[in-house]
């Protein structure tokens, strides 16, 4: 895809203390992501896992006045090292996820191109593209610290109780 204003492109690299399997079965778990992440609403999985033809979707709802409903068709998975998919709805493009050990955890590269295809979005980006840049890293920002929040409590240690 093009640049351009209506193309919201992204490429980060995190880091996680858990191994990949965890980050993995984190990720797969799809009935959570609601209550993980107060931006999307809505969704749904069609498809068991994280599997090729799995298709994800829900309402995309930043800190901006504009709501964006979604797809997200996985189109190939290899368990524990990556994902890529392609996205259609009010955004169109593709998305990458990349997972691999590092030390005993996992660094992950993300990656998309997504072009927004909402009238009024297009005309906010023409006007005020720092703007809608803003809300995207936003939820990049919620996103991951939300994961992380989440991978934390599945791999802590749990004390017993006597």
């Amino acid at each position: 895809m093009a640049a351009s204003r209506y193309v919201m492109d992204y490429d980060g690299q995190f880091r996680f203390s858990e191994p990949p399997a965890v980050v993995w079965s984190t990720i797969e778990r799809f009935d959570e992501f609601e209550k993980w992440w107060g931006w999307l609403g809505g969704f749904g999985a069609r498809g068991a896992g994280l599997r090729k033809g799995a298709v994800l979707e829900g309402l995309v709802a930043p800190p901006l006045p504009y709501r964006m409903a979604v797809q997200v068709r996985l189109t190939r998975c290899q368990p524990q090292r990556l994902v890529d998919a392609e996205v259609t709805g009010d955004l169109a493009g593709e998305a990458h996820l990349r997972l691999r050990p590092e030390g005993g955890g996992t660094l992950t590269d993300v990656a998309w191109s997504l072009e927004m295809l909402q009238r009024p979005m297009r005309m906010v980006a023409l006007a005020a593209y720092p703007l809608l840049r803003w809300g995207h890293d936003r939820v990049v920002d919620v996103t991951v610290r939300s994961f992380r929040s989440q991978l934390e409590q599945v791999h802590s240690p749990r004390l017993e109780r006597r």
